[in-house]
């Protein structure tokens, strides 16, 4: 009994040593993979493969993958109306005077030259302006940049144009009645002088035959004046441009 007791005390000391190793290997990894969140967010392989590649689309997934936006085409939209614009200029080639006025999408023009005149009227749309007149009178134009251009035909003539825009008391006036049982119409255009005052132009007709037309006051023109004999009061476009459409 006293011969082993060295041998027993030598034993248990190699199994308690082996014990040791065994619990210090297994302990190690064990606290090697807990990943850090810095380490995830420095390049783990999960990021790394959601990286965009230069072709827009995720490397490793396939070029044809559905992108996440919407490729549908917009809906189309209703080109946008000039809410209120006047212009008045001179038609060249022809020594008349042009005047156009628009209001929310409808428009009216008249054409003057002091012998021949003719009313229009249509509509615009995205800054342009058709219109039609009697018969084969058309005009059409184009409005932007403070002015309108285009080109009106009249009574077999074709003539160009450029109007700027104009104010009150420039632009289009028109007067109507009733006379000695005839329809009267009567039409004004001013538009502003360079130095200074107005240039006007106009025609009225009792029934179809024309009659001499008066000016209109200078500071006021929508004061009544006196056509064939009767009083009638001259309307600016706001006062009219429903009636004519």
């Amino acid at each position: 009994m006293s011969r082993l007791g060295p041998f027993i005390t030598l034993a248990a000391g190699a199994v308690l040593a082996a014990g040791l190793g065994v619990a210090s290997v297994t302990a190690a990894p064990a606290a090697d993979t807990a990943p850090t969140t810095d380490t995830a967010a420095a390049g783990s392989p999960t990021e790394a493969a959601a990286t965009p590649s230069p072709s827009g689309s995720p490397s490793g997934s396939p070029s044809g993958s559905p992108s996440v936006s919407s490729s549908a085409s917009p809906a189309p939209t209703e080109a946008a109306k000039i809410p209120k614009a006047d212009y008045g200029g001179y038609v060249k080639g022809n020594g008349g005077l042009i005047a156009i006025s628009v209001r929310d999408g409808k428009a009216v023009g008249y054409f003057c030259d002091g012998r021949s005149e003719a009313w229009f009227k249509g509509g615009e749309a995205g800054g342009k302006a058709v219109l039609k007149g009697p018969g084969t009178a058309r005009l059409t134009a184009t409005l932007g940049g403070g002015r309108a251009r285009g080109s009106l035909s009249v009574g077999g003539g074709r003539w160009t144009f450029t109007a700027p825009a104009v104010v009150r008391p420039s632009g289009l006036y028109r007067a109507t009645a009733q006379v000695r049982g005839a329809k009267l119409r009567a039409g004004w255009i001013r538009v502003p002088r360079p130095g200074g005052g107005y240039d006007q132009v106009g025609a009225a007709f009792l029934g179809q035959d024309q009659v001499e037309i008066p000016r209109l006051d200078a500071g006021r023109p929508t004061t009544p004046v006196t056509v064939a004999g009767a009083t009638v009061l001259p309307k600016d476009v706001d006062g009219f441009i429903e009636e004519m459409q």
